[in-house]
């Protein structure tokens, strides 16, 4: 008689949680940051780059649109590594770490970044709600 436990297309038993394949808890510390959090620390971050590129360009110009997502990308760039994870991820507990375990490195938040910004990876997630970002950086957002 064939196996009576369901299974996805890729031959994978679904998670009972998000990280549950990655090895991390269901909740509390080291659990994969949920929407609420994930959708909180972004606009913080787009509202810190939003104000600083105030400074340099008016409103309404293309210019100011530009210098935010530029913005924006930098502060992820440099934070992600030095401080482990953008300002808004910090301030609503989660941190960038790599899968693999250690320090998330230069180069990951840059690939991250550059797929963040392009936003279709963003949206685009894996049952343990990793975004396609995520997934090809290697990393995982968690709660700290």
């Amino acid at each position: 008689m064939p196996d009576a436990k369901p299974r996805t297309p890729g031959g994978l038993e679904p998670s009972r949680w998000p990280g549950e394949r990655l090895g991390l808890p269901d909740s509390g510390p080291g659990s994969v940051g949920r929407v609420g959090r994930r959708i909180v620390a972004l606009a913080i971050d787009w509202a810190a780059a939003l104000l600083i590129a105030l400074l340099f360009a008016p409103y309404s110009s293309l210019l100011h649109s530009w210098l935010t997502l530029g913005i924006f990308a930098l502060m992820q760039i440099v934070f992600i590594p030095t401080i482990g994870g953008s300002v808004g991820h910090r301030l609503v507990g989660m941190r960038v770490v790599p899968i693999v375990g250690g320090w998330v490195g230069p180069w990951r938040p840059v690939v991250r970044t550059l797929l963040l910004v392009i936003v279709i990876p963003a949206l685009v997630w894996d049952s343990d709600q990793r975004g396609f970002h995520d997934k090809v950086a290697g990393t995982v957002l968690i709660r700290a």
